[in-house]
């Protein structure tokens, strides 16, 4: 599977570390940045980078998916959210990591550097990989409705 990723300064040795193991086993990693460390950094260029580079191959029909990192997560779980086709999650357990995947079809996750370990997020980021959409009726539905509202700024309930 193709992954993108990105970060900023928070969460560079957390990015370079997966970018590793993640590499290691089999995946094609694309990193989208930055490339040098800048304290005064900031995460929205490349989160949204990496966030439109999951829609440009999900659209082209290649198997990709994102993570964003970043102290908390937080902030660049929005970035990523503002990329048209994105639903980004922010995961913290294991629970959210396959949820994420089985009911929102995520195709990007967020995760903070300073709130967990590097096995940690390690385990959290395979969980996602891993974890398949469920194909249930309600979460297609539910998706279409984020999806349409996107699109056309019609709220659909």
């Amino acid at each position: 599977m193709r992954i993108h990723i990105a970060t900023d300064h928070a969460g560079m040795e957390l990015s370079a570390f997966l970018v590793g193991e993640l590499s290691a086993l089999g995946h094609e990693l694309v990193d989208h940045g930055p490339k040098v460390y800048d304290a005064l950094d900031d995460y929205p260029g490349f989160c949204i980078s990496a966030a439109k580079a999951v829609v440009e191959d999900q659209k082209a029909g290649i198997e990709a998916l994102g993570i964003v990192l970043g102290g908390s997560g937080n902030g660049e779980q929005i970035a990523a959210n503002k990329v048209a086709g994105v639903r980004a999650a922010l995961i913290w357990n294991a629970d959210t990591a396959k949820l994420a995947r089985d009911h929102n079809d995520a195709n990007v996750c967020a995760l903070g550097a300073r709130q967990h370990s590097q096995a940690e997020v390690l385990e959290l980021v395979k969980i996602f990989i891993g974890a398949p959409f469920s194909n249930d009726e309600r979460h297609i539905r539910r998706i279409f409705k984020i999806a349409a509202f996107e699109q056309t700024g019609e709220v659909l309930y």
